[in-house]
């Protein structure tokens, strides 16, 4: 008799290992050819307590190798800890930053009148939300209010639109929720922006992966994961990512950093794509 069917697959369905330095490379290198913009922009969006903000530290903590928590974050995840649109940059050393931002937003909610408006996020896609801008649930940005940026420039605009979901709620996303994400996602198509999705707390979803970060792409379940949040958001297979945010490490790990890595290399080639047309 056969022993229980494994929960992993014999090989990784997507290789992040193997190009992880030079992944790490070209992130580190990264320029817009476009010269009208400094920084790509990255708007990262999704339900409260996503992994938005570690995401963003995580990032941080694979550019600085070690750990990093400048995106404040909350363990509990009842209502958002994000209010304000904040701008995210990442230094190289005191003189010089990364040329890719991340801007932090507000999470959604199932409640119409909780979290961040959706009408406030397609804004921010246009480039028209003020930095620092404090969101309201109850009451949508509009124009001639403080907050408002009513010219923006191409470098103000989002280049990469990130949908950020953890890996054990994709089968229990309400319809509301998903409503929301697919308002957003087609204003973000409608502007021709890419867009990526990236499953976070993967070793909160699978057993293997919490034993060793190494299976993220060998899980069974999460691939199973992946398949049906592309059913659920109509995002491609090849955009979405699975991702382990840091959390209790306080040294850096290659196994992390080579799927936080993979990913980011994928929004700095859509980005670019986008500022090229």
């Amino acid at each position: 008799m056969g022993g229980a069917p494994s929960a992993l697959l014999e090989q990784p369905w997507r290789e992040v290992s193997e190009k992880y330095k030079d992944n790490l490379k070209f992130v580190k290198s990264y320029q817009p050819e476009n010269k009208q913009v400094k920084h790509l922009r990255i708007l990262l969006h999704g339900p409260v307590g996503a992994g938005k903000s570690s995401f963003i530290n995580s990032v941080d903590s694979v550019l600085k190798c070690r750990s990093a928590s400048r995106a404040l974050t909350n363990a509990n995840s009842q209502s958002s800890f994000t209010r304000k649109y904040r701008t995210f940059k990442f230094h190289k050393n005191q003189e010089s930053t990364y040329s890719f931002v991340f801007n932090d937003i507000m999470g959604f909610e199932n409640d119409s009148d909780r979290g961040v408006p959706v009408e406030d996020v397609k804004l921010a896609l246009r480039g028209h939300v003020k930095e620092g801008y404090k969101f309201n649930p109850e009451k949508e940005l509009k124009e001639g209010v403080d907050g408002y940026n009513s010219d923006p420039t191409l470098e103000d605009k989002v280049h990469v639109l990130v949908c950020v979901v953890p890996a054990d709620t994709v089968s229990r996303l309400s319809d509301e929720m998903v409503k929301k994400m697919r308002e957003v996602r087609l204003a973000a198509s409608e502007l021709g922006i890419p867009q990526v999705a990236i499953l976070t707390k993967v070793d909160e979803a699978c057993p293997e992966v919490k034993k060793d970060t190494k299976n993220i792409y060998k899980s069974k379940n999460l691939k199973e994961k992946v398949e049906k949040f592309h059913q659920r958001l109509g995002i491609p297979m090849n955009c979405i990512f699975l991702v382990k945010n840091y959390n209790q490490e306080i040294e850096s790990n290659d196994k992390i950093n080579a799927a936080i890595v993979c990913v980011l290399k994928q929004m700095l080639y859509f980005g670019e794509d986008f500022l090229e047309k």
